[in-house]
């Protein structure tokens, strides 16, 4: 069954996020007082003019920004639950497994790569061993592709650290030409110094405005790993419910008793020694 949402949602939600924070510098000089405006001669900002100030730096930044819508919508497209869990083949191995086809049902794992098939055919590869040693190769499937997830989302987080930090160095770079100029001067005038910090502050804004949904994005598909990674687990252990239940069985109608842990095999041969240590005659 499909629990995923529709995949054009997450899409065009990624997709309008993106180009908020690659507008916001625009609409945050583009919005103008229109009172203040009336009464004052006022040059609007050209945003070509700002980017023109940003200089090398704001490239960079630009550059960052393209990465991360590239890297939100093959997110979007890639984490989601048809992608990693893909509809019926939970069900077709669960038969093949019931009949005991087991090459059959890592064939089909092999032809869907997926996360889960990835997890059931590296409990498939250990049916010959019991269920216990199935459930610990899927675990450890299932350990390696999360973390394989992680790291590849990981990239936001980059972005998301070193964009405000480009920004703040070209800032202080602006900074140090436009006090700069006045080293000659003694006094120097105030409004002969805000222009020069006008240009330094631009690379600032635009590295805010790509950290802010760098990190939001990050976090949202972090946690939709986790929870993915959590349903993607339990589906597993289900396909092998009647696996485990049929070693299980013939293990106590043959008589053979199941195989006990280490701790309770220990305790088992004290107790056997205690019971064969022959007992102190009487009045010894």
């Amino acid at each position: 069954m499909d629990r995923s949402k529709p995949l054009s949602k997450y899409l065009w939600g990624s997709l309008i996020c993106a180009c908020l924070s690659l507008a916001t510098p625009a609409f945050c000089f583009a919005a103008e007082d229109s009172e203040t405006a009336a009464g004052s001669d006022i040059s609007k900002i050209d945003f070509r003019q700002l980017v023109d100030d940003a200089g090398a730096i704001g490239i960079i930044i630009a550059v960052l920004s393209i990465a991360m819508v590239a890297l939100i919508v093959e997110h979007v497209i890639s984490i989601r639950s048809n992608a990693l869990m893909p509809p019926g083949l939970a069900e077709e191995v669960h038969g093949l497994i019931t009949q005991q086809q087991y090459r059959s049902a890592d064939s089909v794992c092999k032809s869907n790569p997926s996360f889960l098939s990835y997890v059931l055919s590296a409990g498939l590869a250990e049916v010959q061993l019991g269920y216990g040693a199935v459930e610990k190769a899927m675990e450890d499937a299932a350990m390696q592709q999360s973390a394989r997830l992680n790291r590849k989302i990981e990239y936001l987080s980059v972005i998301g650290t070193l964009s405000p930090m480009l920004g703040l160095l070209g800032t202080v770079w602006g900074m140090i030409l436009a006090f700069s100029e006045f080293t000659a001067k003694a006094n120097p005038d105030v409004a002969e110094l805000a222009p020069g910090i006008s240009k330094a502050l631009i690379t600032t804004l635009f590295g805010l405005s790509v950290t802010v949904p760098a990190l939001a994005s990050f976090a949202f598909f972090r946690n939709r790993i986790d929870e993915l990674v959590a349903q993607s687990s339990l589906l597993a252990e289900h396909v092998f419910a009647d696996f485990k239940r049929n070693v299980a069985v013939p293990a106590k109608q043959s008589g053979k008793p199941l195989r006990k842990r280490p701790e309770e095999e220990q305790a088992q041969r004290l107790a056997d020694q205690q019971g064969t240590r022959p007992s102190a005659p009487p009045g010894g």
